[in-house]
């Protein structure tokens, strides 16, 4: 048998997730990410080369010749700024509803909890989570709460 170097074959690479933690596997030729947010991240580039053509040539008709790289670089700071936001909206609607505590997906099956966290059937309950959310004081209030309607209504 001959090694792998001999031959000039390469041995398979383990299978890598996706950086965008969407669950699917990405490859190297796709800098680690699958073939769908490799498609997104390449028209966001073009929709960020189009704000920043159109900002800086805004930003240019508008200045003096004195101030020209000056306005330039802050109109291609602006366009950059877009182009962040963008990203994260477009994660933001894309992703994938997860859990939490396990990062197990959950889709429509999900809870919310009170605490404002999406958590799957195992950890959906306040003490397999460590929820943050004051059960004991929201109780108390609202039997107050209750109280002082009825001492009103009773007067």
């Amino acid at each position: 048998m001959e090694s792998s170097k001999e031959t000039g074959c390469r041995a398979p690479e383990d299978p890598v997730l996706c950086i965008n933690d969407c669950d699917f596997f990405g490859s190297t030729a796709t800098m680690n990410m699958c073939s769908k947010c490799r498609k997104d991240m390449i028209l966001l580039k073009k929709e960020h080369a189009k704000l920043a053509a159109a900002a800086s040539k805004d930003v240019v008709c508008r200045s003096s010749s004195s101030d020209e790289s000056e306005l330039a670089l802050a109109g291609a700071a602006i366009a950059s700024a877009d182009l962040a936001s963008q990203i994260s909206q477009v994660k933001s609607k894309e992703g994938f509803k997860k859990c939490t505590s396990c990062r197990k997906r959950v889709g429509l099956t999900g809870f919310y909890c009170k605490c404002g966290d999406l958590f799957c059937t195992v950890h959906h309950y306040s003490d397999k989570h460590n929820s943050q959310f004051d059960y004991r004081n929201t109780g108390q209030n609202a039997i107050a709460k209750s109280k002082s309607y009825h001492r009103s209504r009773q007067a």
